[in-house]
C-alpha cells in the first residue's frame, strides 16, 4: 500500500501551530534522530542555482518516505526536525520542497513498502 507524503510539509507545520490549536508543549520529540541522517542523496543532487524539480523531488522522496509515517504524524516534530537539517546541509532556499515538489492534493506518494523477504526453514 503507497504512503502519501505531505507535498507541503511546512504546510503541515503551520496546521499544527495555528489551525489546530496545539501549542508547542504537546508536541512531542521525533523518535527518528535526523540529526545524524546522511543527506548525501539530497545535497548531491538537487543544486542551486536552478535546483531541478525532478531531481530535488527525487531526492527528496528517497530520504524521506522510509520515514513517512512519523512525518506525517501532527503530535511529533520529526517535520520540523528534518527540514530543519536538510536547511542546514543544503542551504535550501525557504519552502523550496513544498513549492516544486508536488504530486496531487495527499502530497507526494511515496511507494509501498516492499514486504519482507519469505523466511526458509532449514
Amino acid at each position: 500500500m503507497a504512503m502519501n507524503l505531505c507535498g507541503s510539509l511546512c504546510g503541515v507545520l503551520l496546521l499544527l501551530f495555528f489551525m489546530c490549536g496545539l501549542s508547542a508543549s504537546l508536541i512531542s520529540e521525533c523518535p527518528v534522530n535526523f540529526e545524524v541522517s546522511n543527506y548525501t542523496i539530497i545535497t548531491s543532487k538537487c543544486k542551486a542555482p536552478k535546483y531541478p524539480a525532478s531531481k530535488c523531488c527525487a531526492a527528496f522522496k528517497e530520504f524521506a518516505c522510509p520515514y513517512a509515517r512519523v512525518l506525517n504524524d501532527l503530535t511529533n516534530d520529526c517535520a520540523s526536525t528534518m527540514f530543519k537539517y536538510i536547511n542546514l546541509y543544503g542551504k535550501y532556499p525557504p519552502g523550496l520542497f513544498a513549492t516544486k515538489c508536488r504530486e496531487g492534493k495527499g502530497g507526494l506518494v511515496c511507494p509501498a513498502t516492499p514486504p519482507p523477504p519469505p523466511t526458509t526453514s532449514p
